[in-house]
């Protein structure tokens, strides 16, 4: 009778028979998205603007937090090492998960090991750009080589930290070229595009997105691109390739969006499905490509994107070890 009596109570109390296992929702509180990089840089622009849409979509607010130093291995590090939970997630970068690892000879982490792929953002180039007031000299990629083959080592190039995309354009670009460069670190976009401005330094292989303004509002000017196509939101401005007869000549890098070791798999999944379906979008393409000049992802599975990422390790590692660039 005992026994019947307490069958009775579980069956009509089903929330007492699996207590241990009761799971929330995902996700039931805000979501952030990491940024290796200072405000204003080109993975930060991405972020806010992919947050926006992404939090309709998920029903809870996304913020956007950079941490910068290092290359961006502040900000990969903490990710690589946080809970699979699904409320951390890294907008990272070529930079940080290709080049980095050829760059530093101990990091903290794994590049492709320590993250969860999740979904390929889309491909970044670079631009070369000078200041128009304060180098009138320069108006054409022509231009800049006569004057570094002239005085090896005297002309300089910013960029936004050691490792990072804008620093090994310009090493590219030396070594292809033969011309000898001196290269200037800052952290971040404001550091290495106020160098320019102010005439610190004569050249900037900055990133297209950051540079758009600029160039339209005549503060700088765009001698040429690291694509081996024109860049659509920067018309009239021709490749390195063509300019400087370069033929080959392309450098190009990408964002996209990790997580920690071990995320969920529904997580994962939920997560590139939205994604992909906010930045596939004809008005947030039209954005990436007119805006940003950041050319849409052509496979955004996780599969996909662990492809190009370990294609790029060894890329990128190749280029680091002919350019000799360093982070010392």
């Amino acid at each position: 009778m005992l026994r019947l009596l307490i069958a009775t109570l579980l069956a009509a109390t089903p929330a007492f028979a699996q207590p241990a296992f009761a799971q929330e929702a995902w996700p039931s509180r805000p979501i952030t998205i990491l940024g290796g990089f200072p405000n204003g840089a080109g993975t930060d622009i991405y972020a806010r603007k992919l947050a926006e849409p992404l939090s309709r979509a998920l029903g809870q607010p996304v913020v956007v937090d950079n941490r910068s130093g290092a290359g961006g291995n502040i900000a990969s590090d903490a990710v690589a090492k946080a809970r699979p939970d699904g409320y951390l997630f890294l907008l990272g970068t070529a930079g940080t998960h290709a080049i980095n690892p050829g760059l530093y000879r101990q990091l903290p982490f794994d590049a492709l090991k320590d993250v969860t792929h999740v979904i390929l953002l889309g491909d970044v180039p670079n631009v070369l750009l000078v200041n128009p007031e304060k180098r009138p000299q320069y108006r054409s990629c022509q231009d800049v080589l006569a004057a570094a083959r002239a005085r090896p080592g005297a002309l300089n190039f910013s960029s936004t930290g050691n490792g990072a995309s804008t620093h090994l354009a310009g090493a590219q670009f030396a070594t292809v070229t033969g011309a000898e460069l001196t290269h200037v670190p800052y952290r971040g976009q404001p550091g290495a595009m106020g160098a320019l401005l102010a005439g610190d330094v004569d050249l900037f292989f900055n990133q297209t997105g950051p540079s758009i303004g600029p160039v339209r509002q005549g503060q700088v000017l765009a001698l040429g691109t690291t694509t081996t196509q024109p860049v659509q939101a920067l018309p009239g401005v021709p490749t390195l390739a063509t300019a400087c007869n370069l033929p080959g000549f392309e450098v190009s890098t990408w964002y996209g969006l990790f997580a920690p070791p071990g995320l969920p798999a529904a997580i994962q999944t939920r997560m590139n499905a939205e994604i992909g379906r906010i930045i596939s979008a004809p008005e947030f393409r039209q954005w990436l490509v007119e805006n940003q000049g950041i050319t849409p992802p052509e496979d955004m599975t996780p599969e996909g994107f662990r492809r190009i990422h370990e294609q790029d390790i060894a890329r990128w590692g190749e280029i680091i070890r002919k350019s000799g660039a360093s982070v010392d």
